[in-house]
């Protein structure tokens, strides 16, 4: 059974930020996301938003109490650590370092160029959450 697909991912990353309309604005300024859509609650906070890069898409929220939120931790409750992290393929991966670095992430683990191909670096968002950003496309991989 083939599972590609040829127009947007079957698999997407799902994240909860304290503030997510801080975390959208940041994610599209300083990775090139867009905003794909949008959906607040009567208050003004994120029940759900998704963004798109190239055929990807990330979904997010807020944080809110109970549901499916009992069963995940937030970086700032567990030292920053996290269980994941999203990647970005991004075929120019030092422009996107020098972007992301500009915008104020926390680099974790500096641009590179890697011994399996392609080159990378792994940053934090403002919020905690772990990225992994790679020019290695592994749908290119032999």
């Amino acid at each position: 059974m083939n599972n590609i697909v040829k127009q947007g991912s079957t698999i997407i990353p799902y994240l909860r930020y304290r503030d997510a309309h801080a975390a959208i604005d940041w994610l599209c300024k300083a990775f090139g996301f867009e905003k794909h859509a949008v959906y607040e609650n009567e208050h003004g906070r994120v029940m759900h938003a998704q963004l798109v890069y190239g055929g990807g898409m990330l979904m997010l929220c807020d944080v809110s109490p109970g549901g499916f939120s009992v069963h995940m931790a937030q970086p700032d409750e567990i030292q920053g650590r996290e269980t994941q992290c999203a990647c970005i393929h991004a075929s120019d991966c030092k422009a996107h370092y020098e972007r992301a670095k500009a915008a104020g992430a926390d680099i974790v683990e500096e641009y590179a160029e890697k011994e399996y191909g392609g080159a990378g670096y792994a940053c934090r968002d403002p919020q905690g959450h772990l990225w992994w950003i790679g020019s290695y496309d592994p749908w290119q991989a032999q």
